[in-house]
């Protein structure tokens, strides 16, 4: 697992396996969310397996599979909603960790300045500088 933290209550990850649950329980994490559509990978990683491995070590998993055409409001919505209501610290994942960077940056453009989210995803390796012109528009909304 490879978890890099945006927020002290969300971090994100390229894709996780069933082997990595232990760590991501031993780092705190309360909640894990799948953004990745399960036709990107095998049955073995696919959110049906990991999400069973995620509830049985007593956490609370979610599957919010993303693409460019479906990083709509409603499901950028759904994101913010699932890490709100989180008792802890939330691990989202994908093929690399960006679809849930981008999807936390559009939901928290109305309170955080454009700067501050991409100061935010920078510091944990994703360069979201393409995604400002959104941002801005969300938050002039």
């Amino acid at each position: 697992m490879d978890a890099r933290v945006i927020t002290p209550r969300y971090a994100v990850s390229p894709q996780i396996s069933v082997e990595d649950i232990p760590a991501i329980l031993a780092e705190g994490y309360t909640t894990v969310i799948c953004n990745r559509p399960d036709a990107e990978v095998p049955p073995s990683h696919q959110a049906a397996a990991i999400q069973a491995a995620v509830e049985a070590a007593g956490l609370t998993f979610h599957a919010l599979p993303l693409t460019h055409q479906t990083m709509t409001p409603e499901n950028v919505a759904k994101q913010r909603a699932f890490y709100e209501a989180s008792q802890g610290p939330v691990l989202a994942y994908c093929a690399s960790g960006t679809r849930c960077s981008v999807v936390w940056s559009l939901g928290v453009a109305a309170e955080m300045s454009p700067d501050e989210i991409l100061s935010k995803t920078s510091a944990a390796g994703y360069d979201l500088a393409g995604l400002r012109p959104a941002l801005e528009a969300i938050a002039t909304s």
